[in-house]
């Protein structure tokens, strides 16, 4: 075991060590080794670099670097993206220095019976299958490392963020997928890694074509084209919207939205995988084409074992909410043979917010999934569990001005919950939930609590809120009931919404 110090290729006054005993970790492309105080890694490319791969290299460690994270909102870009920072050479191979992985990153405990995984990288894999969380499977995980159904939904707002970022930056990740993106559920945690095999369009082409589950069909139906002949497809931004879609509907659903048991006859298992993914890919939910809707290629006779998610009619993706269901629709029908047609990562990211308003706490304390969102009826219940809603439900559909007196839908609600908070992205459609929000606007403007039998909204912060419905102003530290058809104007200010009340689940 020796200590080895090498100076940067960017900054000849920098220099980084790392402890080479002999057995690295292997990645696909790279030798990696860990720095002394395990704060980095030095990754070392096992093949020499052409010039437009060191050339990439050079532009993500530099210019590419800097655009991300030299900006107000930098700071938060650490904690979506493991990004190289610097590059060394030894023996004529390129090596990068990438900051090691945090540990909310790896398990803790792993698998619910033995230890197995404890200590190991918490790859977005072991958390996108049923076969990792059913309570009869040898695989399950611990449950202290599963969080709930909530904590996906988090998840996968880091994750479209991330993608949103790169796509702004004129990049591309070309091989976005579980192995490249690592997730804490019980924090909702996401990190984006191996960012050094971007592809910036038209510029640096991808050396791979992606991981099989989220390759876009058009690039699985067109690999065995010549990498130059016009049709064929490479990895780039609507290829990572393909991926992305397929990871935020595994992340919630537990299932692959393409892997189901459409039979094309006999054929070898490599043509069967690329008409299944590829050329005739199909949603397995698709509303009038019911193919592909069989589980058994990829459960055999276990479908029972991983209940409720083999299971399309317990737990069919409507129950993600309206608004993802239109994206998922858009991703795996109308999109997935059209690339330009698929949801943008910003349209992802709005929708997983938007529906995070629409979330119930389970009455059960067995549940596993703990929330689910509200199905818009009276019949209210868990869809996992099945236990029935336990209290009535406030729902406020927001409007906003369109012009004097003038009030228009937004296609927004929330849904209210015991102690569930009020925000400046509610009351105020000029804020916008994102990595942009101020520490300032964080602060929640009030929250709703069920109190002596009766719904109340509490005013923390609104300077001009409303109840329309009696004509009275309601003041910072005072309290308004919520009440079957009234009507609450949040704030007076450019942007202010209105809400209209429903009362569900009597």
């Amino acid at each position: 075991m020796q200590t080895i110090t090498l100076k940067s290729i960017l900054d000849i006054t920098k220099s980084y060590q790392y402890v080479d005993n002999g057995e690295p970790m292997r990645g696909g492309m790279k030798d990696v080794y860990f720095s002394p105080d395990k704060s980095y890694v030095v990754a070392f490319y096992r093949d020499k670099l052409d010039f437009d791969g060191k050339e990439l290299v050079r532009q993500l460690t530099t210019n590419y670097r800097k655009s991300i994270f030299d900006k107000p909102d930098g700071e938060y870009w650490k904690s979506i993206y493991c990004w190289p920072y610097d590059i060394v050479e030894k023996n004529g191979l390129t090596g990068i220095i990438v900051p090691a992985y945090e540990k909310r990153f790896f398990f803790k405990q792993g698998y619910s019976n033995n230890d197995i995984l404890k200590g190991k990288e918490k790859q977005g894999k072991w958390f996108a299958s049923a076969k990792f969380r059913a309570s009869n499977s040898k695989t399950k995980l611990d449950s202290f490392e599963l969080g709930n159904w909530l904590s996906y939904f988090q998840v996968c707002v880091n994750i479209a963020r991330g993608v949103k970022r790169l796509h702004s930056a004129g990049l591309a990740h070309s091989d976005l997928s579980y192995g490249n993106v690592l997730i804490d559920p019980t924090s909702g945690s996401a990190n984006i890694i191996d960012i050094d095999g971007l592809v910036v369009p038209k510029k640096f082409y991808p050396k791979v074509i992606g991981t099989a589950d989220f390759i876009a069909p058009e690039v699985l139906a067109t690999k065995h084209l010549n990498i130059k002949d016009p049709l064929r497809k490479l990895p780039e931004r609507t290829t990572d919207l393909h991926a992305l879609a397929v990871l935020i509907y595994m992340y919630l659903l537990y299932r692959h939205p393409l892997r189901g048991g459409n039979y094309f006859g006999q054929m070898d298992e490599v043509e069967e995988e690329n008409f299944l993914m590829g050329s005739k890919a199909l949603f397995v939910e698709h509303p009038t084409d019911s193919k592909n809707r069989n589980f058994k290629r990829e459960y055999g006779d276990n479908l029972q074992k991983f209940y409720p998610w083999t299971d399309l009619a317990k737990t069919p993706y409507t129950i993600t909410g309206p608004y993802l269901k239109e994206l998922f629709d858009q991703a795996f029908i109308k999109g997935l043979h059209n690339p330009n047609d698929r949801p943008t990562a910003d349209a992802w990211e709005q929708a997983l917010i938007k529906t995070n308003d629409l979330k119930l706490e389970c009455s059960s304390k067995q549940c596993e999934q703990k929330w689910f969102v509200f199905n818009n009826t009276n019949n209210t219940k868990c869809p996992f569990c099945g236990t029935k809603y336990n209290n009535t439900i406030p729902v406020l559909d927001l409007f906003y001005q369109f012009k004097p007196n003038v009030w228009k839908p937004e296609n927004q609600r929330i849904v209210v919950y015991n102690n569930a908070t009020l925000h400046q992205w509610h009351s105020n459609r000029n804020v916008i939930r994102n990595e942009k929000l101020t520490d300032k606007e964080k602060i929640s403007d009030g929250y709703f609590a069920f109190h002596n039998n009766k719904w109340v909204f509490v005013n923390q912060k609104l300077t001009s809120l409303k109840d329309v419905t009696e004509d009275k102003e309601i003041p910072i530290g005072s309290m308004v009931e919520i009440t079957n058809g009234k009507k609450l104007l949040f704030s007076k200010e450019d942007g202010g919404r209105v809400a209209i009340i429903t009362i569900a689940n009597n």
